[in-house]
């Protein structure tokens, strides 16, 4: 099995890089294919016109990518990290803060298994030595793991595959993996195809919560709290104009165009989607301690399977309620 400790190595390695932005120079990381409020108000200019800064945005393909861009310094502020790939990069030393919950998703992240194999949540066992496509360190990888566990399949026995989801869809249909995992436009191709062991509600019973977050390099978010704030503030206003179904008809086809989907499959995936108000994301079930103590769990499935050498003792240092605290007073 290829490991992520070679992700860790290089993460740690680039924090020792200093990589400080200007914050006239502002560059921030998202997805494609995974449509979002904060996209209605990246397309329509109004995080520049409350921050007064340019903003740079730079497509990813997973969240261990974003976080080689700021340990390097050429990213700023990722939207909508995972908070697996967050958790891996704050394991191997970097020094990274979840500033906001993004949203949370567990219907819309998982791992599909051929069609072909007819195996289902009763036949999970079958699973065994099969090969899987898993985009390692990242949400989509902390399911696979739990997944298989509750299953009682060996994963050493497996032959897993670090492929980045869309990689991996085009895998499954090929006929090339036994299972692919995933997210987002990549999952809703990879369901062609086959089918999921369990759904969204199933797997939170498990505990296996799916939610990512707005993260930044601590130093940076340090001398820039500000203008942190003011980002996390236009991202709140857009979750609550989203909220608000008389304006979805208006932001529905600017979320489309900027995440590169059709408008159906747009309406689809938000509705998997939910977007916790700033007053939710301080409480004890997400900042306020859930995210942590999720944090500390993450790791430690990761080094059990030996994914990653070592946990932090603690993750509560990794999240920084001071912006998002001055965006609420906004």
């Amino acid at each position: 099995m290829k490991t992520i400790k070679g992700l860790m190595a290089g993460a740690a390695t680039a924090a020792l890089m200093t990589g400080a932005a200007s914050a006239q120079d502002l560059t921030v990381g998202y997805f494609l294919e995974w449509p979002m409020p904060f996209e209605y108000a990246k397309a329509e200019g109004l995080y520049e016109e409350a921050m007064g800064v340019e903003i740079n945005w730079v497509s990813f393909d997973t969240g261990t990518a974003m976080s080689a861009a700021m340990a390097s310094g050429d990213v700023q502020l990722s939207v909508s990290q995972g908070v697996p790939p967050f958790v891996v990069a704050a394991s191997a030393g970097q020094d990274l803060q979840i500033l906001d919950v993004a949203v949370s998703y567990a219907d819309n992240d998982n791992c599909v298994v051929a069609e072909a194999l007819e195996i289902d949540k009763d036949s999970a066992d079958e699973l065994a030595g099969k090969k899987v496509a898993v985009p390692l360190g990242t949400a989509a990888h902390y399911g696979f793991l739990k997944q298989m566990d509750h299953f009682g399949v060996d994963i050493s026995g497996m032959e897993i595959v670090d492929m980045a989801p869309p990689d991996g869809a085009a895998a499954i249909a090929q006929g090339s993996v036994d299972m692919a995992c995933g997210w987002g436009g990549s999952l809703r191709r990879m369901k062609e195809h086959g089918n999921v062991l369990l759904t969204g509600a199933e797997k939170e019973e498990l505990g296996i919560l799916v939610f990512d977050v707005t993260s930044g390099p601590a130093g940076w978010v340090a001398e820039n709290s500000d203008l942190v704030a003011q980002f996390l503030k236009v991202t709140a206003d857009a979750n609550a104009m989203w909220a608000d179904e008389a304006n979805q008809s208006m932001m529905l086809p600017v979320i489309a165009k900027d995440a590169g989907m059709d408008e159906d499959a747009t309406a689809e995936t938000l509705a998997t989607f939910v977007f916790p108000t700033v007053e939710d994301q301080l409480t004890e079930k997400w900042l306020g301690g859930g995210a942590q103590e999720f944090m500390k769990g993450v790791a430690d499935v990761f080094v059990a399977a030996g994914s990653i050498d070592a946990a932090l003792d603690s993750y509560a240092d990794a999240v920084n309620t001071g912006p998002l605290e001055a965006a609420s007073g906004m």
